[in-house]
């Protein structure tokens, strides 16, 4: 039974998710504040957090920065703002989703249950991926840089992976999109892929402005180069 943890101040939205996850049969855990989900997150092993933006006592984006520097586990993020910039933050600081209220609890749980699978589907391999000075131990999500580790936030982390596991391939943005975030609906988009393929480049590259490893196919995609 996957445990998730529900960062959410509105009680009519918490009695709505918490009949809904139940019934899919998650176990579930409620906080109304940062200090009680930083607390819960300290005491306990979760699965996937689906953390609210605004917060009486303030954001979620505080959490999942923290719950970044020790692990990769999915977070979704709530939230009332539909802004760009907003989005952006918050897949850029490492959550691998984000849905604006209100929404229908079906395509949330459609979008939990490919985070939770996807996770899942990574842990269950055993192998490591070397590539251009690069190794990325897949059994703890973690990906090295000439024996040094790299920062990387989970969305990072999975778009590296499937670069360096199909070299010299090139991926449409349709199909990177498919494969990370089970793109059946617009919810992803190109902009916030441009997002994870600037900010990847500055971490696995050289020079950032002049890439060697992720390549632009003009008109068709990306590729890993082997260098």
């Amino acid at each position: 039974m996957s445990r998730i943890l529900l960062l959410e101040d509105d009680l009519s939205l918490i009695n709505g998710l918490s009949f809904a996850l139940h019934k899919q049969g998650y176990e579930l855990e409620i906080a109304r504040t940062i200090r009680e989900a930083d607390a819960a997150w300290g005491n306990g092993k979760y699965d996937l957090l689906i953390l609210d933006v605004t917060l009486p006592d303030g954001s979620g984006f505080e959490i999942c920065e923290k719950v970044r520097r020790t692990s990769t586990v999915p977070i979704v993020f709530l939230t009332a703002s539909d802004e760009e910039v907003n989005i952006i933050m918050g897949l850029d600081m490492g959550g691998d989703d984000y849905i604006t209220k209100p929404f229908k609890l079906g395509v949330l749980l459609s979008r939990i249950n490919a985070l939770l699978r996807r996770a899942g589907d990574f842990s269950r391999t055993d192998t490591e991926i070397h590539s251009n000075g690069l190794k990325a131990v897949l059994t703890q999500g973690k990906v090295y840089k000439n024996g040094e580790l790299l920062d990387l936030t989970a969305g990072e982390y999975k778009l590296l992976c499937l670069f360096m596991q199909n070299p010299g391939t090139v991926l449409s943005k349709e199909q990177i999109l498919e494969k990370l975030w089970d793109n059946e609906g617009n919810y992803i988009d190109n902009n916030t892929l441009n997002v994870y393929i600037r900010r990847l480049r500055t971490k696995v590259e050289d020079d950032s402005s002049d890439p060697q490893m992720i390549l632009t196919v003009r008109r068709m995609g990306y590729k890993w180069n082997i260098i």
